[in-house]
């Protein structure tokens, strides 16, 4: 996500406290807020697909995904 944006997301929520937001502010919020947790959701998930476990004999495995979508 490009920093222009997490600016925008911090002033709207800095408006927000301070005066409010009109409807339209709310929506681009809103809008925002989606964006950068679909950002953080898919940099967590290449992290952890590029994640493995070492067993005691020193054998590398992936993480395993469980039902459900998660990771185990």
């Amino acid at each position: 996500m490009k920093q222009e944006r997490i600016d925008r997301i911090n002033e709207l929520a800095r408006k927000a406290k301070t005066v409010g937001l009109t409807p339209e502010e709310i929506a681009e919020r809103d809008v925002l807020r989606r964006e950068y947790i679909d950002a953080v959701k898919a940099s967590l998930c290449g992290q952890l697909d590029n994640t493995y476990i070492v067993d005691e004999h020193g054998n590398k495995r992936p993480l395993k995904k469980r039902s459900g979508g998660r990771l185990q």
